[in-house]
Parts: structure tokens; C-alpha cells; sequence
């Protein structure tokens, strides 16, 4: 039997325009909400995306946080 979707959790999320703007391409492109899409992203994290390339990504974009706060 397939798990029922249901929302637990609710939270209040910052997010930089562009990422907001990119969540709301891939939801709609997947024909989910932005939750869905959210929790979609975050239960199969894993295998969507590539480890060797996460912590490059990662480091580039925690060294540009700090100026893109300002």
C-alpha cells in the first residue's frame, strides 16, 4: 500500500529569488505545488543529486552567502 501524502510539517523558509524562481519552474514542470515539490526534492535527495558535484556547488555557494546577505 502506498504512503498517503500528508503535510506534518510546516516551516518558515528563506530563500534567494533565484531558487524561488527555479522552484517554481521544476513544480510546475512536475505538475506538483511547491511543497510537494519541496518534499519531493527532500525524500529522494539522495538520488537526485550528483555527490561529487554537491560539495562543489555547496562550498561556492556558502562563500557567496555572506555578500549576497548584504
Amino acid at each position: 500500500m502506498p504512503k498517503r501524502f500528508r503535510l506534518t510539517r510546516r516551516f518558515p523558509v528563506a530563500m534567494t529569488e533565484d531558487g524561488y524562481r527555479r522552484l517554481k519552474r521544476f513544480a510546475s514542470e512536475a505538475g506538483l505545488d511547491e511543497g510537494e515539490a519541496l518534499s519531493f526534492l527532500f525524500e529522494h535527495f539522495d538520488s537526485v543529486t550528483d555527490k561529487e558535484n554537491l560539495g562543489h556547488r555547496l562550498r561556492l555557494f556558502n562563500s557567496a552567502l555572506e555578500s549576497r546577505k548584504k
